[in-house]
């Protein structure tokens, strides 16, 4: 009795709204009584409607009543906490709107503590005792609050569903098997959940094993990562230091060169100012010479004349000046020119080293391998817009479309040029191709040849090195109505396909991998081929009518 009191106690001098004792108790006009800070934040949350409610029985009141605080309430409340009385255990708390409330309780019901799945009803601490002390509830099996007991219910006999169906997957009752499921694999509920149990327990070893194999994964990512970020620091910075030598080299040498250029300078003006001081005083000399014998031809004594004039008349040896060219000046002008040509070689061999560069550097080993795209659309992704490179088309290709189309013609009369075809009619083109590339050809008139090839292979004469896919610096496709030809190294391979006019070439430099594809409403594969390039790609076309489509 003493404990139904202190419950009753607890529950008169609680607040409904914080389910607490009361703190600051207020008693509002229809009799109620809240904490203060309670009922307050309740009305805050009602001024718009200017109306104010009470939260138990709804009265409502206008004006906004003033909040006195009930001293006799406080009183008694101080004295149930100073007898230890205290708002009810977290275990007695009423249920809210995401508990399972217990199906016992009458009034305001309490959080259900468990559900039982043979009574079909959850119970709260209170109601729940009678399945711990009496002996008819042994067997009875209490799970967590469920909102879902419901669910055990068989809908057309209204039975608890103790079976299952393995034929349909489902759970029955007992009845099922007489009508619905006659006939029917069925087992007790608790003989397929056994089962279903070791099913479980397998797919959890499963899953931790992935787990771990995962987490192993992230590890090595982790350190690929850290390993990736550290080479690529060292490697930055040996460049700068290489590139930083490089630069002081040139330097060095353009000092070298300025400093011979002012020295030879010095020589020459020393050289020249010393042969031109002594043509000056041989020149003074000559003046006077030539005075004093002017003035020797106005005597009129000649026995004066003749004893003067042996001695006037004799010259000193002339300076030699055979060293005076009467040629245009032309000093240093030829070592600019050699400077320029060797500027012109460090730049040819810049841009062949380049690419080389550039492909080791996007060819770098890592864990991770890009898989090839599955769709049309994941491939264009990878769309590479590529043109023909009108130095490398043969004469009798007409290239047109800003360069994307090509066909055969008569002599377009094109200047020579050194990286020109000049007897198989093809055309490689302008861009290198590297890393992951995606373009696509159409051919007109049936079919045509579709390559990628080095920059290196051969373009003079008639020779099978110069012919896409006759060489091992060029792979080629070759479709005719009737059936397609790979062709490597003068090694052909025939296959069959679908005949379309557009083809699809996927090419993944690092991975080694070039495939070609038909191209209609579906995507095909026709070819794939896995090797290794060592070299930066070029696409080529041969005299066969086609285009490289431009992506839309």
């Amino acid at each position: 009795m003493s404990q139904q009191g202190a419950q009753l106690d607890r529950k008169t001098f609680s607040c409904s709204v914080c389910l607490d004792l009361l703190k600051d108790p207020v008693t509002i006009p229809c009799g109620h009584s809240y904490c203060m800070s309670c009922i307050k934040t309740h009305w805050d949350g009602e001024d718009q409607r200017k109306m104010y409610s009470c939260p138990q029985c709804r009265q409502t009141f206008t004006p906004r009543p003033v909040l006195v605080k009930n001293t006799m309430l406080a009183d008694i409340v101080e004295q149930l906490k100073k007898t230890g009385l205290q708002a009810a255990p977290a275990d007695h708390c009423y249920a809210g709107p995401e508990d399972v409330a217990c199906d016992v309780c009458t009034g305001r019901k309490l959080k259900a503590l468990k559900s039982c799945l043979v009574c079909l009803i959850s119970y709260c601490k209170n109601h729940l005792q009678p399945h711990y002390e009496l002996p008819a509830f042994e067997k009875h099996k209490l799970v967590d609050p469920s909102k879902k007991l419901q669910e055990n219910i068989c809908s057309r006999h209204d039975e608890v569903m103790k079976m299952f169906c393995r034929t349909d997957q489902q759970s029955i009752c007992y009845l099922c098997p007489v009508d619905e499921h006659k006939g029917h694999d069925t087992v007790s509920a608790a003989v397929e959940r056994t089962e279903r149990q070791r099913e479980l327990e397998v797919s959890r070893q499963n899953i931790q094993q992935r787990i771990q194999d995962r987490e192993k994964d992230v590890k090595l990512l982790q350190q690929e990562v850290e390993a990736v970020s550290r080479s690529a620091d060292k490697a930055v910075e040996n460049n700068e230091k290489i590139f930083t030598e490089l630069i002081r080299l040139i330097q060095k040498r353009s000092s070298d060169v300025k400093q011979q250029i002012r020295s030879q300078q010095e020589t020459e003006v020393s050289r020249v100012k010393e042969l031109q001081e002594k043509l000056e005083q041989e020149i003074t000399e000559l003046k006077r010479k030539d005075a004093e014998l002017k003035q020797l031809s106005h005597t009129e004594d000649h026995n004066q004349f003749l004893h003067n004039y042996p001695s006037l008349s004799q010259l000193s040896e002339p300076t030699d000046s055979s060293s005076i060219n009467n040629r245009p000046l032309r000093y240093f002008e030829d070592v600019t020119a050699a400077v320029s040509e060797v500027m012109d070689l460090l730049q040819d061999m810049l841009r062949e080293k380049w690419m080389n560069i550039s492909l080791t550097v996007s060819n770098v080993d890592g864990l991770l391998s890009q898989p090839e795209p599955k769709t049309r659309a994941g491939f264009l992704k990878h769309f590479r817009d590529i043109t023909l490179d009108p130095n490398t088309a043969n004469v009798h290709l007409l290239l047109s479309e800003g360069n994307r189309k090509v066909e055969a013609a008569k002599n377009q009369g094109y200047p020579y040029h050194v990286d020109r075809f000049n007897f198989w009619y093809q055309v490689l083109s302008r861009e290198s191709l590297t890393g992951r590339c995606y373009w696509e050809v159409e051919w007109r008139d049936g079919g045509g040849c579709v390559a990628v090839a080095y920059k290196n292979i051969r373009r003079g004469g008639g020779s099978e090195k110069c012919r896409f896919g006759y060489n091992d610096k060029s792979w080629a496709l070759r479709c005719d109505t009737n059936r397609y030809e790979f062709w490597f190294n003068n090694i052909s391979t025939p296959f069959s396909g679908p005949q379309s006019s557009r083809v699809g070439v996927y090419l993944d430099h690092r991975a080694g991998i070039l495939s070609f594809y038909s191209i209609s409403e579906t995507m095909t594969l026709l070819y794939r081929v896995q090797t290794t390039f060592t070299q930066p790609l070029y696409a080529g076309l041969n005299g066969a009518t086609a285009e490289i489509c431009k992506l839309k």
